[in-house]
C-alpha cells in the first residue's frame, strides 16, 4: 500500500460513504516499496498512537478531523499492536484495532444465508459477543445489500456514524465488522446510508436485547452462554409422544398477570408468583403471548419489532432463560406465541430497511396488511426466510421453548386475506393461494421438528385448509397441533344462550366430532374471546351467579373432556367477572373456581382415556347427542387397556333423576367425577339394550352438571 492516502481516500473514511474501510483503514503493507503504514481515525482526537510489545509507535495527524498515520521501513510485515487514542477533552483509551481483522462471518455463512439454509444464524447474525484470536468483543454483522453505506454507533462510540464504517461482504448484502471491548450492556444502532444518498437509523433485526421502550436501540447481550440445568426435562420432552400425553395450557399476558402500577414484574418475580399457581391448578404447559420486543403495550405483544428478543420491560435475556429454566424444573413446558405473518411500519425498524422493500413487498397488494395496518414479511426472499427461521429457532434453541404458537396463519396463507376484488394479485396459476408462504411453513415445521425433538408448532388457523397437521411429506403444512376455532365458537354460542333455547341448539356441541380427528386439534377458550367487549367467560354465562358459575364449570368439563388438548386464558380459572383488562392485574377471582380447574386437571392427567387417543377416533364414542328435549349429551372415553369413561351433560337448570342410559359394559358404574360437587353414585347396570348398547344404568343427573362414570 502506498505511503499516502489520496483525497478521495481520505474523504470516504471521514464522511463516506465507504464500504471497504479496512482498505484504508488499519495496517498495510506496501510490497512494492517494502513499507508498512499504520492509519486511524477518530473525529476529535489529539493524539493516536500505536503501541506494539510496549513500544509506543507515533502516529502523525495527516487531517485535522481526526485522521493519523504511522509509516515505517523498517518493518517488514505485518504485526499486533493497539491504539491509544487522546481526545479534545481528555478522555483517553487503549483498545485494538477494528480495522486490523479478516471477515469473521465465513464464506459458508454467506452462502448458506443468502441460500435461506443457514440454520445458526440466530446466533451469529447481528450484535454478537464474540472472540477474534485472544480479542474479546462483539461482532456486528447486518444486511443491507442496497446500502451504500453502513456504520455501527453506540455508547461505546459517542453515536458518532464516521467512527466505525462496516466492511461489505460483496454480492451477499451482508456487512460486518468486530469491535474490540464492547460488551454486554452497551446500546448500538445502524446508520445506512441509502442509494440516494441520505442516511437512515435502524435497530438491530437480530438483537437479543433491546432499549427499554420508549427507547429503542438495540442492547449486546449474551443469552447463549446460560448455564442451564433443565437437561432432564429436555431429555424426557425429546422422547414424549405430545399426541398421547396430557396437554393442558395455561395462555396469559405476562405483563397483565400481575403488575406494579404502571410498571411491570420482573420474569424473576413472574417465575415466583407463577410457577407454583400453574403447578398447583394441574397445567402442563404455559403459553405466553408475544413476549418479543415491541414498541406498543397496547399491541399485547403483536406487533413485534425485535424478533430474537425477549421485551426488556421484564428483564434481561439471561434472566427470561432462568425464568424458562425454573419452569422446566418444575416441570411446566412453555410455548410461546409468535406472529411471523406481520410486523409494524415504524421507520427505526424492519420497514424500508435499506431505504428499500427488503424483508416487506413493494407491493401493496402483496406486502400491506389492512386488518392492522401492518407490512407483510417477503416469504419468497431466501434471507427473509432466514431471519424467520432464526427468530423461531432463537426461542427453541437459545430460550429453551417448549413450542410455538404461530399467530394469525390464515391470512399468511391466503393472498386475498381481508382482500377485496382488485386488492390482491393472484398466484402464478392464478389461484388466492400464498405459495410462498405455504414453503415458508413447510420448511419452517421440517426444521424445527428435526432439530427440536418433543418441541410442538401450533397454528392458529381459522379456515378449513387442508392438512395443516399433516407432515410435509404427507401434502400438509406440519405443524402439530391446530386451534379448533370452529369448536370454540360453535360452543361459546351454546353456552351463552339461555338453557330454554339449548334444546333446538344441541348440533353447536356436537357437530365439531363431525371433524374432531380431520386434525391435531387443540381446544381453545382463548384471550381473543375474553376482551373487546366480549366479556369474561363468566359473564358470558347466563342465570344468576349460582348458575353463572355452575355454567362456566360444565363449559371447562366439555372441554377438558371433549377429544383435543386443552387452552385457557387467564382469569377463566378463576371465575374472572370482568373481562380481561392488560392495563392492571388480573383479579384474584374465586377459590372454588380454582380448586375445580386443578381437580379438572387433576383427574384428566389421571386417566388416560382423556389423552391417550385424543388424535384417534377410537378414543371416542357417542353414546346419545339426540335427547333435545332433556337437552343432555353423552359420550365415552376411551383408550386401549382400560375402561371406558362415561361423560354425561346435563345442559339445564334441572334435575334429572333416574335418566337412563345405555353402557358398553356390564357392571357396576360408579360416579368418580362430578363438576358440582363431591356426590357418590353407583349403579349397576341391567340387561335392558339402550344407545346400540345391550345394557343401561339409571343415574341421577344434577342441574347444569357435568358427570363421570367409570366402571368399578
Amino acid at each position: 500500500m502506498r505511503h499516502s492516502l489520496t483525497n478521495l481516500e481520505i474523504e470516504k473514511i471521514i464522511d463516506g460513504p465507504c464500504a471497504d474501510p479496512h482498505s484504508v483503514l488499519g495496517i498495510h503493507y506496501n510490497q512494492s516499496n517494502g513499507t508498512v503504514s499504520i492509519r486511524a481515525f477518530c473525529p476529535g482526537a489529539v493524539s493516536i498512537n500505536a503501541i506494539s510489545h510496549g513500544k509506543i509507535l507515533e502516529m502523525h495527524q495527516i487531517d485535522h478531523r481526526g485522521l493519523f498515520v504511522w509509516n515505517s521501513s523498517e518493518a517488514t510485515d505485518f504485526f499486533n499492536y493497539e491504539l491509544r487514542i487522546e481526545q479534545e477533552n481528555g478522555t483517553s483509551w487503549q483498545t485494538a484495532d477494528p480495522y486490523t481483522f479478516l471477515p469473521q462471518f465465513g464464506e459458508i455463512d454467506l452462502h448458506l444465508f443468502n441460500s435461506g439454509k443457514h440454520l445458526q444464524l440466530h446466533k451469529k447474525m447481528g450484535g454478537r459477543i464474540h472472540r477474534a484470536g485472544d480479542v474479546n468483543g462483539t461482532l456486528f454483522t447486518v444486511w443491507a445489500p442496497n446500502a451504500l453505506a453502513v456504520s455501527t454507533v453506540g455508547s461505546f462510540n459517542n453515536w458518532d456514524r464516521r467512527r466505525h464504517p462496516m466492511r461489505s461482504l460483496g454480492e451477499s448484502g451482508v456487512w460486518e465488522l468486530f469491535i474490540p471491548g464492547v460488551s454486554c450492556g452497551d446500546f448500538y444502532r445502524y446508520i445506512i446510508t441509502t442509494k440516494n444518498g441520505s442516511r437512515i437509523e435502524k435497530s438491530d433485526p437480530y438483537a437479543v436485547s433491546f432499549e427499554k421502550r420508549p427507547g429503542n436501540s438495540s442492547r449486546v447481550e449474551d443469552p447463549f452462554s446460560y448455564s442451564w440445568s433443565d437437561s432432564e426435562w429436555m431429555e424426557k420432552r425429546s422422547k414424549r409422544n405430545s399426541f398421547e400425553s396430557p396437554m393442558s395450557i395455561y395462555e396469559l399476558h405476562p405483563a397483565s398477570w400481575t403488575r406494579k402500577g404502571d410498571d411491570f414484574n420482573s420474569w424473576n418475580e413472574l417465575g415466583d408468583w407463577l410457577i407454583p399457581y400453574v403447578k398447583t391448578l394441574g397445567f402442563t404447559h404455559i403459553e405466553l403471548l408475544p413476549i418479543m420486543e415491541h414498541p406498543l403495550d397496547e399491541s399485547w405483544g403483536y406487533q413485534v419489532t425485535g424478533f430474537l428478543a425477549p421485551t426488556s420491560r421484564m428483564g434481561t435475556p439471561r434472566e427470561f432463560c432462568r425464568f424458562i429454566d425454573r419452569c422446566h424444573n418444575a416441570d411446566i413446558g412453555v410455548l410461546v406465541d409468535w406472529p411471523p405473518a406481520h410486523f409494524p411500519s415504524d421507520a427505526w425498524a424492519l420497514a424500508e430497511f435499506d431505504g428499500t422493500f427488503l424483508y416487506e413487498h413493494e407491493d401493496p397488494r402483496k406486502g400491506y396488511h389492512p386488518d392492522w395496518n401492518t407490512l407483510i414479511f417477503n416469504y419468497g426472499r431466501n434471507e427473509v426466510r432466514n431471519f424467520l427461521y432464526a427468530s423461531a429457532f432463537q426461542w427453541l434453541d437459545t430460550f429453551h421453548a417448549d413450542g410455538i404458537r404461530v399467530d394469525a396463519v390464515a391470512s399468511m396463507l391466503y393472498l386475498d386475506y381481508s382482500r377485496s376484488e382488485g386488492e390482491w394479485i393472484p398466484n402464478q396459476f392464478g389461484g388466492r393461494e400464498n405459495l410462498e408462504a405455504v414453503e415458508f411453513l413447510k420448511e419452517l415445521n421440517h426444521y424445527t421438528g428435526s432439530m427440536f425433538p418433543g418441541a410442538i408448532m401450533v397454528a392458529e388457523e381459522s379456515t378449513d385448509w387442508p392438512g395443516v397437521t399433516l407432515p410435509p411429506a404427507q401434502g400438509g403444512l406440519g405443524f402439530h397441533f391446530k386451534w379448533n376455532m370452529g369448536w370454540m365458537n360453535d360452543t361459546l354460542e351454546f353456552f351463552q344462550a339461555d338453557p330454554l333455547y339449548r334444546k333446538h341448539m344441541l348440533n353447536k356441541i356436537t357437530f365439531s366430532a363431525m371433524y374432531a380427528w380431520s386434525e391435531n386439534f387443540i381446544l381453545p377458550l382463548s384471550h381473543d374471546e375474553v376482551v373487546h367487549g366480549k366479556g369474561s367467560l363468566l359473564s358470558k354465562m347466563p342465570g344468576n351467579r349460582e348458575q353463572q358459575e355452575a355454567n362456566l364449570k360444565l363449559l371447562l368439563c366439555y372441554q377438558w373432556f371433549f377429544p383435543g388438548k386443552q387452552l385457557l386464558f387467564m382469569g377463566g380459572e378463576r371465575a374472572q367477572e370482568t373481562e380481561w383488562n392488560p392495563g392492571i392485574s388480573l383479579p384474584e377471582g374465586t377459590d372454588e373456581m380454582k380448586e375445580f380447574t386443578a381437580s379438572l386437571n387433576n383427574f384428566s392427567k389421571k386417566h388416560p382415556q382423556f389423552f391417550k387417543s385424543d388424535c384417534s377416533g377410537s378414543g371416542f364414542q357417542w353414546v346419545d347427542f339426540s335427547d333435545t328435549d332433556s337437552t343432555i349429551v353423552s359420550f365415552l372415553r376411551k383408550t386401549e387397556n382400560h375402561c371406558p369413561m362415561l361423560c354425561i351433560f346435563n345442559m339445564t337448570p334441572i334435575d334429572r333423576n333416574n335418566y337412563k342410559i345405555g353402557v358398553p359394559i356390564a357392571g357396576e358404574w360408579k360416579l368418580v367425577f362430578n363438576s358440582l360437587l363431591p356426590f357418590e353414585e353407583v349403579s349397576r347396570s341391567k340387561p335392558v339394550p339402550l344407545h346400540g348398547f345391550d345394557h343401561s344404568i339409571e343415574v341421577t343427573l344434577h342441574k347444569l352438571c357435568c358427570s363421570v362414570y367409570s366402571l368399578g
